[in-house]
């Protein structure tokens, strides 16, 4: 039996969605100001023993965010549909602050397990399938600017007075200003070595996982399926979540370094090359990321690396998987698909095969829409997909969580931005659990996918403090 390529998706065009919103709770208020002099930095930071959120994209523009004035969960099999229309249900009939632009309004942040049927285990205690906290207090920066805004929000209930709701949270930002402007962001001061480091799965266990999905492709079950492990930590003290953003920042200014944390001290957080998707309008922006190879010690080293990848067959062929997917499944909603050229992405310590791709939809569409359409692409399942996301769920041991699923913002037009959340760790106060993943295909070799992961690991570990994968295992 030949494998069919990765078949349209089963959900509807993006754009097509008649959603009934229920009725708003309350009426959302906002009140803005532009500040000189506090950065999202700050705002994380002042954050410390609340719920926070931080999101800052490669051009540098970044928000951030702490508190709950609302919070959206979202459960099986229509969670993505259920948060939409919870959130037009919240936007509708909102009393924002006319004053401010459409970048300091307020914006839902969260995302979603990797699975819709996702149950958490100790690590994902405090997450669910989806799940969304638009913030009490909020900041949004621009690239290269010395200030932003700063939006404080409050959901009035039915019989408040929204002029009373609003003046009080006009006289409460010049309280949240000052506190704001006297916190310290992360100042990427080295730290101590976390106290312990642990790969539940060895090297034989992960060849035998190897193993059983080639046995899948050659018997035609399967074209590609992505594998993960995970790796835990455990430190003597809190992690400090400002400062582990400090150094993504620092370290991996090409990614999206991204931080959920919908209850004190349990945060998802990592810095993700990958973009699933972006929507403005009828504009949507993704990308196609697949095929690795290490980073040179020297320039031409790292050249020719490069050069490898580019000419690899086996890394072009798992690339093109992803494209041909993504080509497929936006084709019925979009009136143009204009793939770039396929390069490589560089990192600190990795560079990957990468093809951006635009397109411009029949009509504008909730970035949510997208996200159901897209996820999982074949970079983060496989392919078929149905028969590739059934491999994983009968055999890979690792309970995913959020891990490579994803996570962003939108606002009350429903446009948006979401990253795919690999390169991530979910901290629960002084332990994390890492995660990292790669395509099989047909020439895969167990021992250099395991090299590949162990790659993939040291964004995180370097930043929490943790040693290199070849340190420890079990």
């Amino acid at each position: 039996m030949t494998p069919r390529p990765d078949a349209p998706s089963s959900t509807s065009p993006i754009g097509a969605w008649d959603i009934d919103a229920s009725p708003p709770q309350g009426t959302l208020t906002s009140a803005s100001r532009h500040i000189v002099g506090i950065t999202t930095e700050h705002v994380l930071a002042a954050g410390r023993g609340r719920e926070r959120m931080f999101s800052r994209a490669p051009n540098g523009a970044s928000i951030a965010g702490f508190g709950a004035a609302a919070e959206i969960f979202g459960y099986g099999h229509g969670r993505v549909r259920d948060v939409a229309a919870q959130a037009r249900a919240l936007f509708s009939g909102a009393v924002l602050d006319p004053h401010a632009p459409a970048s300091a309004q307020p914006r839902l942040f969260g995302g979603f397990a990797f699975r819709d049927d996702f149950v958490p285990d100790e690590a994902w205690s405090a997450f669910h399938p989806a799940h969304f906290l638009l913030p009490h207090v909020q900041f949004t920066q621009d690239a290269d600017s010395a200030g932003g805004w700063l939006t404080l929000s409050a959901l009035a209930a039915p019989d408040d007075d929204i002029a009373d709701t609003r003046h009080a949270l006009y006289a409460a930002l010049d309280a949240h200003t000052a506190r704001i402007s006297a916190q310290t962001p992360g100042t990427n001061h080295p730290r101590a070595r976390t106290a312990d480091v642990r790969f539940p799965m060895d090297l034989s266990a992960w060849t035998s996982l190897v193993d059983h999905a080639l046995d899948e492709i050659h018997a035609g079950r399967i074209i590609k399926v992505v594998l993960a492990r995970m790796c835990e930590l455990r430190s003597s003290a809190e992690f400090d979540i400002a400062q582990v953003i400090a150094d993504l920042n620092t370290e991996y200014p090409e990614c999206y370094r991204f931080v959920f944390e919908p209850r004190p001290g349990h945060a998802f957080l990592g810095a993700t090359p990958e973009l699933l998707v972006r929507t403005q309008g009828r504009a949507l922006e993704t990308m196609a990321l697949a095929g690795s190879q290490a980073r040179g010690a020297t320039p031409d080293q790292d050249a020719a690396l490069a050069a490898a990848l580019l000419a690899s067959e086996k890394d072009m062929r798992e690339h093109r998987l992803v494209l041909d997917a993504l080509l497929e499944r936006l084709r019925e909603s979009a009136t143009a698909l204009e793939p770039g050229q396929t390069d490589v992405m560089r990192l600190r310590n990795i560079q990957h095969l990468h093809t951006p791709l635009h397109a411009t939809l029949r009509r504008p569409a909730a970035v949510l829409s997208a996200v159901e359409t897209l996820h999982p692409t074949p970079a983060l399942g496989g392919t078929p997909r149905e028969e590739a996301l059934g491999f994983l769920c009968e055999h890979e041991p690792v309970t995913r969580g959020w891990y490579a699923a994803p996570v962003g913002w939108f606002d009350a037009a429903l446009d948006g931005e979401f990253c795919v959340a690999i390169r991530s760790a979910v901290v629960q106060n002084a332990r994390a659990w890492l995660y990292a993943g790669c395509g099989i295909v047909a020439g895969s070799i167990p021992q250099r996918e395991w090299d590949e992961t162990g790659l993939k690991f040291r964004p995180m570990l370097r930043a929490l403090g943790g040693s290199t994968p070849e340190v420890k295992t079990s």
